[in-house]
């Protein structure tokens, strides 16, 4: 890296939502060690208080309440970035919150494919709608944080899917219309990394599937526990580590023709290059197999 690529960082300043935990807080992390002024948004003042009391780094680290589905806190918190980096104007926003729904597709409660969506979908649209002005005046960056299921869907997540591939299509529309403007969009793409969502998502999976009318959870419960077990021993020997996601979303950030995608870890690519060449029929033996062969 040159020396004057070593410097820019310290003058710009960048959004990144859901840094409380997993990828966010360390691509948070990340950016504020390479100089960059971080925004870091979280939900709750507990979590703003533990990035506070952090040690301090060669840039700023700055806690931000906000909640990606409530139009209040967005809009609040964009105030509150557009008031402090009134100096520098805004460089980038990392659009990283999300959560993860598991459940047959038959049992999944309405109310939560809602808040998949309304998390990882329509809250990207609501943040980036508040921040664009500042990004056309810096012509900078937005970087939105997919999946590699955001190419090729499993059975039992159905609705992270779907926000997923959602997302990317939103990207893509995003990158060629804001592109004549000079706001550069850019996707990151992370396999499986061992992180609090995970965990989270085995919960909230039980919990459906035991909610569900017997019958119908009956049907699918032992394919269900299978998948669940099959993922929980690959994220657990997944080798791809949060650093390598923060360092994909500091090289959008820094390169001056960012990538369309950053695929990070070896499953993103090899869901990537599947989904390309792979017809639809094998692919559905293929997706069986492996769960199987996890177990």
């Amino acid at each position: 890296m040159t020396s004057s690529a070593l410097w820019r960082p310290r003058h710009k300043s960048v959004v990144i939502t859901g840094a409380s935990s997993g990828l966010g807080r360390a691509a948070a992390l990340h950016l504020a060690d390479l100089g960059y002024r971080v925004f870091a948004g979280v939900r709750s003042q507990s979590s703003a208080e533990d990035l506070v009391n952090l040690p301090p780094s060669a840039g700023e680290l700055i806690p931000v309440l906000l909640d990606v589905t409530d139009a209040t806190s967005v809009a609040r918190a964009g105030d509150h970035v557009e008031l402090r980096c009134a100096d520098t104007g805004l460089w980038a926003v990392v659009n990283n919150a999300g959560v993860c729904v598991g459940s047959p597709l038959e049992c999944l409660p309405i109310d939560e494919l809602r808040t998949q969506l309304e998390t990882n979908l329509v809250g990207v649209l609501q943040v980036t709608q508040r921040f664009l002005p500042l990004l056309r005046a810096s012509k900078g960056r937005i970087v939105n944080v997919s999946s590699s299921i955001g190419n090729v869907a499993p059975p039992f997540l159905g609705a992270y899917a779907a926000s997923e591939f959602g997302k990317e299509g939103l990207s893509d529309a995003l990158r060629r219309e804001l592109g004549p403007l000079g706001v550069r969009v850019s996707v990151i793409e992370p396999g499986v990394v061992e992180t609090p969502i995970w965990r989270k998502l085995r919960a909230s999976a039980e919990q459906i599937i035991a909610t569900a009318p017997a019958d119908i959870a009956a049907t699918y419960r032992s394919r269900f526990t299978a998948f669940l077990d099959a993922h929980e021993k690959h994220v657990y020997a997944s080798k791809t580590t949060p650093l390598q996601y923060a360092n994909a979303v500091a090289a959008a950030l820094v390169a001056k023709r960012p990538k369309t995608r950053y695929r990070v870890g070896r499953d993103s690519w090899l869901s990537a290059v599947t989904h390309r060449v792979t017809p639809d029929p094998v692919l559905d033996v293929l997706i069986a197999l492996a769960i199987s062969r996890r177990r």
